[in-house]
Parts: structure tokens; sequence; C-alpha cells
């Protein structure tokens, strides 16, 4: 948002990239990552990163909108500065600005929903099994079981799951729940579902957390009970039964067995033949992160620079 015509172009230039070129790049690499990393590590890099970008591109639909209001003469008048002079900024975009105020309202509008039906979903959970031990059974027939989180977070698994598996399969089942709730894979769900929210090109990389959160915990689930082959076919069957039979749940989306039903075939998969895993690949999403968390920065300074020379006094 500088104020020459040549630098002008860097308004469209900021709003290009972080809310077009970022997104898009985050949800490409995710998609060449997703099977490159280990699962705990990528969902926390996937999670972590999207939300950066998440952040950083409602960060500058905000200047951009402040930008939109600075351009009234009214909000001029009473920020004592020149309205023509920040409409001539970007009279070659003259769209941005607004697009990004209706952008903002609706991306504000949607995050305070998702806030909203997520205390629901936390209330419910923590109030729903008081006086219960590590791992509630429920008097149910339907095949489910679901990590409430919490302080103490709890498994609870259902009278038709319970009597479907053997001891062996039960436990690995069990050991699935316990590593959603010690890997945190509560926050990661919520950090990935607050960036689709914040940018819909975001949201398959949503999608490819809930897949990792759910890697990760056979893959704990497999160290914990010592034989891969075994959780594989416990955690297929479950999921798969648990699919056909579920209904709304006491504790909502936050964390439930085969969240995503569709990934079982690759998730057993994965565990019946493990592919090679690495690390340095990770460095890749975050770089990507803070570099338009910088950007942003940049746009946020460049904001305060062009009111600054439109006559602002408190510049």
């Amino acid at each position: 948002m500088t104020v020459s015509s040549a630098e002008g172009n860097t308004v469209f230039d900021h709003f290009a990239w972080s809310m077009v070129a970022t997104p898009l790049l985050v949800l490409g690499v995710s998609w060449l990552l997703v099977d490159r990393l280990r699962p705990g590590l990528a969902a926390r890099v996937f999670a972590g990163s999207a939300l950066v970008a998440a952040v950083a591109s409602t960060v500058n639909l905000a200047a951009f909108a402040l930008k939109a209001l600075a351009e009234l003469p009214v909000v001029a008048s009473w920020g004592g500065w020149s309205h023509q002079r920040v409409v001539d900024d970007t009279a070659h975009v003259p769209w941005v600005s607004w697009v990004s105020l209706g952008w903002l309202v609706v991306v504000v509008a949607a995050g305070l929903r998702a806030w909203a039906r997520r205390r629901r979903e936390l209330r419910v959970a923590s109030g729903g099994w008081a006086g219960g031990g590590a791992v509630v059974l429920l008097d149910d027939p339907r095949v489910d079981a679901f990590a409430v989180p919490g302080r103490p977070g709890r498994i609870v698994v259902t009278r038709g799951l319970r009597d479907l598996l053997d001891e062996r399969q039960f436990d690995a089942v069990i050991a699935h729940e316990r590593a959603h709730l010690d890997g945190g894979h509560h926050r990661l769900l919520w950090w990935a579902r607050v960036a689709a929210v914040a940018h819909p090109l975001l949201r398959p990389v949503a999608g490819q957390v809930e897949y990792l959160v759910e890697r990760a915990a056979d893959e704990a689930a497999a160290v914990a009970i010592g034989d891969r082959e075994r959780v594989g076919r416990a955690i297929g069957h479950a999921a798969l039964a648990a699919a056909g039979s579920r209904a709304e749940r006491p504790a909502g989306s936050l964390m439930a067995l085969g969240a995503a039903p569709g990934i079982v075939p690759r998730r057993v998969a994965a565990l019946f033949a493990p592919g090679r895993e690495g690390r340095w690949w990770g460095v890749l999403l975050p770089l990507l992160a803070i570099g338009t968390a910088v950007w942003t920065g940049e746009c946020v300074y460049d904001l305060f620079e062009l009111l600054g020379v439109a006559g602002w006094d408190a510049f």
C-alpha cells in the first residue's frame, strides 16, 4: 500500500501472495508431503502452517478492509487524512479493498459460528462423563468410540463396539483413542478447522490433518500393542462398523474413531506396509508460513505509511 504509482502495484502483490499464492502453495506442498513425514510430525506441521497462513491472510484482509474504510470521506475527515490520496493509491485495482472488506465480514461471521459450536461441544463433552473413569463404557448398541478432551480426558466406548471386538482388538482401539488424547489431536484439528474457516483453499489441508491424526493414533496403537497387522484389522473393523451405525454423539465432532470413514482403507494399508518417512521435508511448510507472515507485516506497515503520507496526524 505504497503511494507512488510504480509502487502501487505492491497492493495487488500483497493480495495475490497472501490470499491466493500462499494458500495454494500450502495446499500443494501438503499434498506432496502427506505420506513423506511421520504422521504425528506432519499433523503438527500441517495444522500449524495452515493456521499461520490463515491468520496472515485474515490480517491482510483486515488491512485492506481498513483501507476501504479510509477511502470514505467521512472516515477520512474524522481521522484527519486525505481520502483522495488513499483512493489514488489503488486506483489501478480499486476492487481489492472492497472485496477484502466483504470477505473479512464473511470470515468473521464464520469464525464466530465455529467458535460457538466449539464451545458447545466442549461444554457437553466436559459435563457428560463426570465421575467416570479413564474409559467410559456407554450402554448403547451402536458401534462407536471417541476421545473426549478435558481434565481428565476420557475415552468413551459403546457396548456395541465392545461386544464386536476381542480383547486384543479392544486394547488396540483404546490405545488408538488414548493416543488422540496424549497427542493433543483435538487442538490440531481445531487449528486446521479455523484455517479452513478463514480461507476456503485451506479446507483440503484440514482434511489432510484429519487423516494424519488418525494415522498418528494408529501408529501409537501399533507400538503399544506390538502388532501392526492386528491393530490394522481392529481399527479397520471397528471404524467401518462405526460408520454404518453412527448417529450424532454427545461429544460432537471433537475426536472419534474413524472420523472420516473414506480414509480407513488408506490407514490400514499404511499399517500393513509402512513407507519410508523423512523429516527435513517438513521445513517447507513452515518456511511458507513464515514468508507470508513477513509479507503480511509489510502490508500492515504500508497501510500506516500510506495514511501518514495522506496526512494522518497520528502517524
